[in-house]
């Protein structure tokens, strides 16, 4: 039988392994890249200088705040309306996914399946494949958000299913109740305040998603941003930047106040 001073002995051992094994990686992937990291540290200094320099909104382009919040406003409408029809998408999927509600394995292993590609593809990745089909619009940034999103929303609801309500599923299943009455009575209530936290975050991170969106959608900020971009209008670089940052902050704040409340 193992004592404890074994068991600790093991585990700094494993601790010991790990860390080398990520030094290791680190020196490698550098070595093969040819990426010198102290030559990296050395020009932290000077490109914060240039960002200071070419970065900071000038009086003139602050007049164009109007203009940046309308685009905004447009990748901030697209984002919501993604993360909210994938999440009930999502949820159907994760029924019949999780190993708790799902009512035949073969259905369940389809969700699962299917969750796994959409996941798997990242949501640029996403958004080059479906300008082929769409076009340069607002509808292939919504597809590349929903798809990505959707996958990414599955797994967690089906982890979410299976660990807040095994209890209270056994409970009801003892007394006779059908497949519905279990979802609805005794999945839904256990689950829903973590779906909602995790939908939020979806919001959050599909603001920033979209912003790479539209720049290979012509939609959003993403537009606004390659526009400016391609004609080296740094100060006005630095509004929008400033801006997304921003937004992400606010929504983020939010998002972390409403999660308190239904939590």
């Amino acid at each position: 039988m193992m004592t404890e001073a074994n068991i600790l002995r093991r585990k700094k051992w494993r601790m010991s392994g790990v860390m080398v094994a990520l030094i290791v990686l680190t020196y490698g992937s550098a070595a093969i890249t040819k990426f010198n990291i102290i030559e990296g540290l050395y020009a932290i200094p000077s490109t914060l200088a240039w960002m200071i320099n070419n970065l900071v909104p000038s009086a003139e382009t602050i007049e164009n705040i109007p203009k940046v919040l309308k685009r905004l406003w447009e990748t901030i409408i697209l984002s919501v309306i993604a993360s909210t029809t994938a999440a009930v998408f999502a949820l159907l999927f994760a029924i019949l996914g999780a190993q708790t509600t799902q009512f035949n394995r073969f259905f369940g292993f389809v969700a699962r399946f299917i969750a796994s590609i959409f996941r798997n593809v990242p949501v640029i990745a996403w958004a080059l494949v479906l300008v082929i089909s769409f076009g340069h619009n607002v509808i292939t940034g919504y597809f590349a958000l929903f798809f990505s999103t959707f996958g990414f929303l599955v797994r967690m609801f089906i982890e979410t299913i299976d660990e807040a309500s095994s209890d209270g599923v056994e409970a009801l299943m003892a007394t006779g109740a059908t497949y519905f009455q279990m979802v609805w009575k005794g999945v839904l209530p256990d689950t829903m305040p973590q779906m909602l936290s995790w939908i939020f975050y979806m919001i959050e991170t599909n603001i920033r998603s979209a912003t790479l969106v539209g720049l290979l959608t012509g939609t959003g900020i993403g537009y606004l941003f390659d526009l400016y971009y391609k004609k080296l209008d740094y100060n006005m670089l630095g509004l929008i930047t400033i801006m997304i940052i921003a937004v992400v902050f606010i929504i983020e704040f939010t998002s972390n106040k409403v999660r308190k409340v239904i939590s």
